[in-house]
């Protein structure tokens, strides 16, 4: 399945590696990423695929449970929620 990956928060070394790892470790495949940082705060939307068995409520909570720990605000949802709510 598709889905969208947002992290957002006040910019710090390993940010990326840390959620490309977690991502990595759950067998979740990074298909696109784009990262910013503006003055102090950075930015990431992934687009991800997950494996066919992947149980997404479970995810999402340990995505936003290693978010926490990092400091960051860490969000999945499905691709096609994501294009729905950004489309005009």
């Amino acid at each position: 399945m598709r889905a969208v990956v947002t992290v957002t928060g006040t910019d710090k070394r390993g940010i990326i590696a840390k959620v490309s790892g977690f991502l990595f470790e759950r067998d979740v495949n990074i298909e696109d990423i784009s990262q910013t940082v503006l003055g102090e705060q950075f930015a990431m939307i992934m687009m991800t695929e997950t494996g066919e068995n992947c149980d997404f409520l479970k995810l999402k909570e340990e995505l936003e449970e290693m978010g926490s720990k990092i400091g960051m605000s860490v969000r999945i949802q499905h691709a096609a929620i994501f294009d729905a709510m950004h489309n005009v």
